[in-house]
């Protein structure tokens, strides 16, 4: 009901009417890594907390997990949830100034449950290369897109924007298990923007 009253009151920032389902979760945050080492991990839009769950499980105490938050409510629900999660109450667009404020100087796993649909150009392209330009160059980004939407423009769009700045996108098998069924993007290596050519 959090979720639903959160969506009446802001649907373009919110994005969905439900939280994913555990299913999907486990998809989307299969890259965070169970062994040893201290990955840091950053969330996107972790709402009611359907992937902090699961990158809590998978981290078991090691690393840093951020979670970036924009609603007040979703950010004080999570903190209270999940106290070894460091939330930050921040736009996505802000992800390196989140990181820099922290002393971190990249992540290793940037997951994201961002309603991409509800986007303009402008803030796909804004989210897309904080995303970037924080991911080391190993590291793993991961997103979802509702099957059923999936051939939309802004769909269509956040396709595209994934191929231009990752060397290599996957797209994993649909996830028949959410409500609605989604399918998940492993995007690896991010290509580095270019840079503008000096005034004449």
């Amino acid at each position: 009901m959090t979720f639903l009253w959160e969506f009446l009151r802001s649907p373009l920032t919110v994005g969905a009417v439900a939280p994913s389902g555990r299913s999907l979760a486990k998809v989307a945050a299969a890259p965070v890594p169970t062994g040893p080492g201290d990955p840091v991990v950053v969330e996107l839009g972790p709402g009611t907390g359907a992937f902090t769950a699961v990158i809590q499980r998978r981290l078991a105490g090691r690393g840093r997990h951020i979670a970036v938050e924009l609603n007040d409510r979703f950010a004080a629900r999570l903190a209270l949830a999940h106290p070894g999660v460091d939330v930050a109450r921040a736009d996505a667009r802000d992800l390196r100034a989140v990181l820099a404020e922290r002393g971190l100087p990249g992540a290793d796993v940037v997951v994201s449950g961002l309603p991409w649909a509800a986007f303009s150009p402008h803030d796909q392209r804004d989210v897309l290369h904080a995303v970037t330009s924080v991911l080391h160059a190993d590291g793993v980004f991961t997103t979802f897109a509702y099957v059923h939407a999936r051939w939309t423009t802004p769909a269509r769009r956040l396709s595209r924007s994934l191929h231009t700045r990752f060397d290599e996108v996957v797209v994993g098998r649909t996830v028949w298990g959410n409500l609605p069924p989604a399918l998940v993007y492993h995007c690896r290596r991010p290509v580095p923007a270019p840079v503008p050519a000096p005034a004449a």
